[in-house]
């Protein structure tokens, strides 16, 4: 929907690719469907669901076995992200590295966007 011919609406890591893929196989669903819903204190959070079918509208992104459909209205908050999952000692997760983002929250758990106000949830 917000694409540009040739280039994915976001990138996924190999350490994002291998834990999508485990998660895939886990639950023999067909991706991991991303989204946004208002919450958290910057005022939006990313939603992570395994879906057993993509929606219509959504976008599918395929990278090396690992799917990533995301939500419609999510689309145009989420293009030129690159998803990566971090393994540490603490806390182990997927990082959206966002370039849309305009603000955080301190841990890292929710984000704001410059039209985030008129955005429904995604």
């Amino acid at each position: 929907m917000f694409s540009i011919p040739g280039q994915a609406p976001v990138t996924i890591t190999p350490a994002a690719e291998r834990q999508i893929s485990r998660l895939m196989a886990g639950k023999e669903a067909y991706g991991l469907k991303i989204g946004l819903k208002k919450g958290g204190c910057a005022g939006m959070e990313y939603t992570m669901d395994l879906v057993p079918a993509a929606d219509a509208a959504d976008e599918v992104v395929e990278q090396n076995g690992a799917r990533i459909l995301i939500a419609p209205t999510a689309q145009m908050f989420l293009f030129g992200t690159q998803i990566d999952y971090e393994t540490g000692l603490l806390e182990s997760g997927f990082k959206f590295r966002n370039p849309n983002v305009t603000d955080a929250c301190g841990c890292g758990e929710s984000v704001s966007f410059k039209l985030d106000r008129d955005t429904p949830d995604a």
